[in-house]
C-alpha cells in the first residue's frame, strides 16, 4: 500500500484557525476532568454553537429549545433495546448528542471545526481509537462505546455504524459516503431473537459508497468492497467483491510479501455471536427453505393489474 496522498493542505485565516484550535483544547481539557458534568458541559457548547448565546439565557427566553439540547431530556434509539449496556451508554450519551447535533451547525459542518471535534470525541466514546482518525459528518452510531478504530482510518459522509455487537476499523482502513455497517442480526421468523456478532475491516481496506457490510463479515487487510455491493460473509486479502451477495471476482496484483497480512479471513475464527435477548438464549436454527421447483410460480403479465 502507498503512502503517498491525493489530497493537499488547505489554509484558513490564520486568527480563525486560533480561535478554533483553542475551542478543541478547551473541550479536550474538560472533558479529560473527571469533574466535569458531562451534560452540562454538552448543553453549554450547543447553546453557543447554535443559537449564539449561554444555555442560562436560552432557557429563560426559549426554554423549549433549551431543554432539548440537554442529553438528559432525550432518548436514542438505542436506549430502547436490551443489547445495550445502560451504564456504559449513559456515559457517552452527551457525547453521542454532541456528535450528532453539532454536524446540524457550521461547526459540525465546517472540516477545519468538525474533524477535530469528532476526533476529539471519538477519544472519549470508542473503545479504541488510534491516532489521526478523520470522520467526516453526518456519521451515525448505535452506542458508540463498541468501536474499535486504528490509526489513519478514514469515515466518509452518511454512514451508518451500527457498533452493537462490535465494529474493529484498522488502520488505513477507508469507509465511503452511504456505506452500512452492521453488527447485529434479526432472527427472520422472531423479530427479538437478535444475534451479536463482531464486524471486522482490515488493515487498509476500503469500503466503497452506497455498499452494505452485514454482522460477523470479515474483510481482511488491502481488500475492498465494490460500490452498491452487499456482503453477507468474507473477503480473502487483496480481495475485491461484487454484487448482491457479494463475491470476490478480482485479486489486486500486488508484489509476493509486500503486505504483512494480520486481519485474514481465511485463519480468522468465525465469531459463534452472543444472544441478546433472553427470551431466546440459544443458537437461531436455519428457519427458511428455497422454493419448491415443482410448485408452479406466479408469472408477471404486462399490463396486469
Amino acid at each position: 500500500m502507498s503512502d503517498v496522498t491525493w489530497l493537499k493542505p488547505v489554509d484558513i485565516d490564520s486568527a480563525a484557525q486560533a480561535s478554533f484550535g483553542a475551542f478543541v483544547q478547551d473541550l479536550e481539557a474538560r472533558l479529560a476532568d473527571p469533574a466535569t458534568d458531562r451534560n452540562v458541559l454538552v448543553r453549554g457548547v450547543l447553546a453557543q454553537a447554535m443559537y449564539g448565546r449561554s444555555y442560562e439565557a436560552l432557557q429563560a427566553d426559549a426554554p423549549l429549545a433549551a431543554l432539548n439540547l440537554d442529553a438528559r431530556n432525550v432518548t436514542f434509539e438505542a436506549e430502547y433495546y436490551l443489547t445495550t449496556d445502560t451504564e456504559k451508554f449513559q456515559r457517552v450519551k452527551p457525547l453521542l448528542w454532541l456528535w450528532k447535533m453539532a454536524d446540524l451547525t457550521p461547526l459540525g459542518q465546517n472540516p477545519v471545526t468538525g474533524i477535530p471535534l469528532r476526533r476529539v470525541l471519538a477519544g472519549h466514546i470508542f473503545k479504541r481509537v488510534g491516532r489521526n482518525f478523520k470522520c467526516w459528518q453526518n456519521v451515525e452510531f448505535s452506542v458508540g462505546y463498541n468501536m474499535e478504530v486504528g490509526d489513519d482510518v478514514v469515515v466518509h459522509r452518511h454512514v451508518l455504524l451500527d457498533d452493537t455487537g462490535g465494529i474493529e476499523l484498522h488502520d488505513g482502513a477507508s469507509i465511503s459516503d452511504y456505506v452500512n455497517i452492521y453488527s447485529h442480526t434479526h432472527s427472520v421468523l422472531d423479530g427479538p431473537d437478535v444475534t451479536l456478532r463482531r464486524t471486522v475491516i482490515g488493515r487498509g481496506a476500503r469500503i466503497t459508497y452506497h455498499s452494505t457490510v452485514l454482522a460477523g463479515s470479515v474483510v481482511s487487510d488491502d481488500a475492498m468492497l465494490a460500490t452498491h455491493a452487499l456482503l453477507r460473509g468474507d473477503i480473502e486479502p487483496h480481495g475485491i467483491a461484487m454484487g448482491l451477495p457479494a463475491r470476490t471476482t478480482r485479486l489486486k496484483l500486488r508484489d509476493p510479501g509486500a503486505l504483512d497480512v494480520m486481519v485474514d479471513s481465511r485463519t480468522r475464527p468465525l465469531d459463534p455471536g452472543r444472544k441478546a435477548n433472553p427470551q431466546f438464549p440459544d443458537p437461531t436454527p436455519n428457519q427458511t427453505r428455497k422454493p419448491d421447483s415443482q410448485e408452479p410460480q406466479p408469472k408477471l403479465i404486462v399490463g396486469e393489474r
